[in-house]
């Protein structure tokens, strides 16, 4: 991979921050606008993750009351303790499996034709649940992210395993998850974004830990920038997002992700884009 650019790190930024968030897979925008810039190697692909630590960062700023309650509260508060508890319980099989297979999700997955049809298969999910499944209003059991049993959040914590397949979506994995075992809307997308706090600085950490050795002064400053640009971007989209469910679903994104799909096959397929091919 060449040095990249502080532009690349900064678009790359955006589109990392404007996604991680809404159920349209941050991973599978990341790999298709990797390759567009030529930094789709080890590097891009760590670089990818890393950034990632910038959105959560939003998370933790535009909650910081709440976790701060969480935080003081956790020797003496039980809603506090139990708050901490479903997060661990819902963190942990994605994380087993995360390095069981990290490495062979990475040589065979990362790349367009995967993401796309992952793109496609999570739209059809969204759909499905939006048009009458489990996950509508009437069918909610848990309203609020506090009335979350242990046994909620453990179903939850499986739904975000199929995010380790690129182009699934992890917070469309937790969100439409939690909606099919009984969450409601704003319920499932608030634990979506709490999740990701232990989720994405775990998968940050491991990866540049890992590869370490990848990495030179040089990446200093288009890693600064895309941590920064993520998470300005990411803290304006949870913002909209949380007014967005209020009076809306999740049915737009369906669509966008299908026609998205569709489009990275079809300029694969007819020679348009040379994608990645793993």
């Amino acid at each position: 991979m060449q040095e990249m650019s502080l532009v690349a790190a900064f678009i790359l930024g955006i589109v990392e921050g404007l996604t991680e968030f809404l159920p349209v897979s941050s991973t599978g925008h990341l790999i298709l606008a990797g390759d567009l810039f030529g930094v789709n190697d080890a590097k891009g692909k760590v670089f990818e993750i890393v950034i990632q630590t910038g959105a959560m960062l939003a998370i933790v700023w535009e909650y910081r009351a709440r976790f701060g309650r969480v935080l003081a509260g956790l020797w003496s508060d039980r809603a506090a303790q139990r708050f901490a508890a479903n997060l661990l319980v819902a963190f942990i099989p994605a994380a087993v499996l995360g390095l069981s297979f990290g490495s062979l999700i990475k040589a065979h997955l990362f790349s367009a034709i995967p993401v796309a049809l992952a793109f496609i298969g999570g739209g059809l999910v969204i759909l499905w649940v939006e048009r009458g499944g489990p996950g509508t209003a009437s069918a909610a059991r848990v309203q609020e992210v506090d009335d979350m049993t242990w046994s909620d959040a453990l179903k939850v914590g499986c739904a975000q395993c199929f995010a380790l397949i690129p182009g699934t979506s992890r917070s469309g994995a937790t969100i439409i998850g939690g909606m099919i075992f009984g969450l409601s809307r704003r319920a499932a997308t608030e634990f979506s974004f709490f999740l990701a706090v232990p989720t994405l600085v775990a998968a940050g950490g491991y990866d540049l830990l890992k590869n370490r050795a990848l990495f030179s002064t040089a990446d200093v400053s288009p890693l600064a920038v895309g941590l920064i640009v993520s998470f300005a971007s990411a803290w304006l989209c949870v913002r909209w997002l949380i007014r967005y469910i209020a009076t809306h679903d999740f049915r737009p994104f369906a669509w966008y992700r299908i026609a998205f799909g569709l489009a990275v096959l079809f300029t694969a397929y007819a020679g348009v884009v040379r994608w990645s091919a793993g």
